[in-house]
């Protein structure tokens, strides 16, 4: 998973590669351990002929868990199965780069509500920071407990917010300590024989997993988690006093829930969301360590 996947010297003006034309794009400010990940995935067979082939039979089941679950929306309630189906899928079939995007991922997620706290000036807000490093680690609630940290940390940074009689403000000198500058410490990812599917395929084919091992509520809850992007990138505008990185929300509008049905591709969205957010600070981090200006109106000079 290096540079040398998209090499320039192969080029060719009358066939030019779409892959190698957005991985020399430098539009979103993308960490390039998971640009090479995501494009990897992107023009693998698994995302080009598995992912097409398995869509519509994941569709037809996606229905008859909707009717299950608008039947039981309590029972069952397998958290800690899920947990270990995902472990097992991602373990044996998913590909070192989809693996990596998905445990980075939390990690992301991390730093970016810790920036928020950080430069929210006073406030009581307590979740629980993610780290995986292997696969096994997301065992232990990860997927749930990465949904409840998002909704927690709004209810609680604004209740704070509220209970203060304040919002979030500009800060002239915002800290960066808790965003990453190198990529994140990973354990070694299984590479096998069957490590063939990318993430979105992945993720197309476990998210109706969790509508169905999940109560009702918990699914719904992570769905509607995938269009707070929005959100998050509104509480990070008011802190730096720019919406330049607003341009990089795909997924928003909370107040109006799309539908859990396109999960899936939100979920996809959603991780590119956190990416671009993640990796737009961590510019802004080391031009405030070079004694450079935070204007995005020169975003990589």
């Amino acid at each position: 998973m290096t540079d040398a996947d998209f090499d320039l010297s192969r080029y060719d003006p009358r066939d030019p590669d779409p892959w190698l034309a957005l991985y020399l794009d430098q539009g979103l400010p993308i960490a390039p351990v998971a640009k090479v990940a995501l494009l990897k995935g992107n023009r693998s067979w698994s995302r080009r002929w598995l992912f097409p082939i398995v869509r519509p039979a994941v569709f037809v089941f996606f229905i008859l868990v909707k009717i299950l679950r608008g039947i039981s929306p309590h029972h069952p309630n397998l958290n800690g199965a899920l947990h270990r189906l995902i472990h097992w899928g991602l373990k044996t079939f998913c590909t070192p780069e989809a693996n990596t995007l998905i445990l980075r991922h939390f990690h992301v997620g991390t730093e970016l509500l810790a920036f928020i706290k950080a430069n929210a000036g006073p406030v009581e807000v307590e979740t629980v920071p993610l780290r995986p490093r292997t696969l096994k680690d997301l065992e232990d609630n990860v997927f749930l407990q990465h949904d409840l940290n998002v909704f927690n940390f709004i209810i609680q940074l604004n209740a704070s917010l509220r209970a203060q009689g304040r919002d979030l403000a500009p800060v002239d000198r915002p800290d960066f300590s808790m965003i990453s500058d190198e990529p994140f410490a990973l354990g070694e990812l299984p590479n096998g024989r069957f490590n063939f599917a990318d993430a979105q395929t992945a993720i197309e084919i476990y998210t109706p997993l969790y509508a169905l091992l999940l109560p009702r509520a918990d699914f719904v809850r992570a769905a509607q988690s995938l269009q707070l992007d929005e959100t998050v990138a509104i509480y990070i505008g008011k802190i730096l006093g720019t919406d330049y990185h607003m341009s990089f929300v795909k997924n928003g509008h909370p107040m109006v829930p799309l539908s859990t049905l396109q999960a899936g591709h939100r979920l996809m969205m959603h991780g590119l969301d956190c990416e671009a957010f993640h990796g737009w600070l961590r510019l802004l981090k080391q031009r405030q360590a070079a004694g450079l200006s935070l204007d995005p109106r020169n975003p990589i000079g």
